[in-house]
């Protein structure tokens, strides 16, 4: 069984984000938006199983520099697990700011931060390529020589910590301000606003921010999001999109010693022959936040479908070590694919229909072949009947509802 915190936390996550939206509601905040939420908790999905397969290199490097090159033979208790907390902080502060500094790195980070709301949902909002461009922050950890299962360990209680200052729910916290990472603290991070961009990287702790001349108290309401938003659902695309930015601004660069400077600079840069570094923009008061609308009817059909999801995820997570290979990246395609299905509902793509009647029919093979390991035959022959049945009914039945909705949407766009 995966004994990660952050695994074995989901179900807590989904606990807090239900009281979350009701203290909202109360406050009269509208910061949860469906389509939002659900793209935040695809990339949390896409992350931890892309990161079955990513975490293998960071870990195994980790590893093999701890057992063969450390200077230390440090014990795991409760002293040396504080110690190892404060110092996986500090690593982690300055890796979280070079993936601000360095746009080669932001391409690995952006994803955290483009989203325009800000609430506990977003916290799930990882990246599936930022570990590539940050695990080497934390090896001088196993040069110290401190155990990998202990690192395992820090690192999931630090990004658990993180997860509850993403909220608009709490405001300042008094003395705790001062040295502990707030949800006011955080707001500043994820502000898009120029005197909050590349402010408060800390992780739990604030005081490193303080240290080295990167904090910035709230002040006005943050904006949310990043400079030039991301504009889609699909989380496939929210992770590589800057990096096709990055590909398509290199071309106008026609040397490579630029081409270099370009993806180790700030993000914004360019050679002064091309306009130079271009500065963070107050945001435009005519900024509209992207958002698309589709028949209330889908939106029922995506969430029920995303239950699903979420329990096959919960189950794949669960029981990495029961699969072979072949299995795991099986399962991880029906997972990322079910994402970018339900990235294209909300978007209206023209496939979004016939890639759902494919996807619902794999998803029935993957769920058959699962559920002989602990129900008997009959009772899956039910479930899945049933499944299947409803799924195309409601696909059948909202065909026709979109046509008509697409058809209205078009209608007004003509008369206005």
């Amino acid at each position: 069984m995966n004994l990660s915190p952050v695994i074995i936390a989901i179900p807590i996550y989904f606990l807090l984000m239900g009281i979350e939206l009701i203290v909202l509601r109360f406050q009269k905040n509208p910061s949860y938006r469906m389509n939002d939420a659900i793209t935040n908790i695809n990339l949390g999905v896409v992350s931890q199983v892309s990161g079955v397969f990513i975490k293998v290199l960071s870990i195994g490097v980790y590893t093999f520099l701890y057992e063969q090159f450390a200077f230390f033979e440090i014990q795991n208790n409760i002293w040396t697990f504080f110690i190892l907390f404060f110092l996986y902080d500090f690593c982690y502060y300055w890796a979280h700011r070079k993936s601000h500094e360095i746009n080669l790195f932001w391409g690995g980070h952006v994803v955290h931060h483009s989203s325009e709301e800000y609430n506990l949902s977003v916290a799930l909002r990882q990246s599936s390529t930022q570990t590539i461009w940050t695990f080497f922050f934390y090896l001088p950890l196993a040069f110290l020589g401190f155990d990998p299962v202990f690192l395992v360990l820090v690192s999931g209680l630090n990004l658990l910590y993180q997860f509850w200052i993403h909220t608009e729910a709490i405001g300042k916290m008094g003395f705790l301000e001062k040295f502990m990472n707030t949800p006011s603290h955080h707001r500043v991070h994820h502000g898009r606003n120029p005197k909050y961009i590349d402010k408060n990287h800390g992780g739990t702790f604030i005081i490193f921010d303080r240290w080295f001349g990167t904090f910035q108290e709230e002040e006005e309401k943050p904006t949310y999001g990043i400079t030039v938003p991301v504009n889609s659902w699909n989380p496939v695309w929210v992770n590589l999109s800057h990096y096709v930015s990055m590909k398509e601004e290199m071309k106008q660069i026609p040397n490579w010693s630029d081409k270099i400077r370009y993806m180790f600079n700030k993000p914004g840069w360019l050679p002064d022959y091309l306009g130079g570094y271009r500065g963070v923009k107050e945001v435009d008061e005519n900024y509209r936040k992207f958002d698309t609308t589709v028949p209330k009817a889908l939106n029922y059909y995506v969430f029920f479908q995303y239950v699903v999801l979420m329990g096959i995820t919960a189950y794949f997570l669960f029981n990495l070590e029961n699969f072979d290979w072949p299995l795991k990246v099986g399962l991880s395609f029906l997972i990322v694919w079910s994402t970018v299905s339900f990235s294209g509902i909300f978007e209206q793509s023209r496939m979004y229909h016939v890639q759902e009647i494919a996807r619902v029919a794999l998803f029935l093979i993957a769920a058959w072949y699962i559920g002989l390991d602990f129900l008997p035959q009959n009772i899956i022959i039910i479930v899945l009947s049933m499944y299947g049945f409803s799924s195309y009914f409601w696909l059948w039945k909202n065909e026709n509802v979109v046509k008509k909705f697409q058809k209205s949407i078009t209608n007004e766009q003509q008369h206005a």
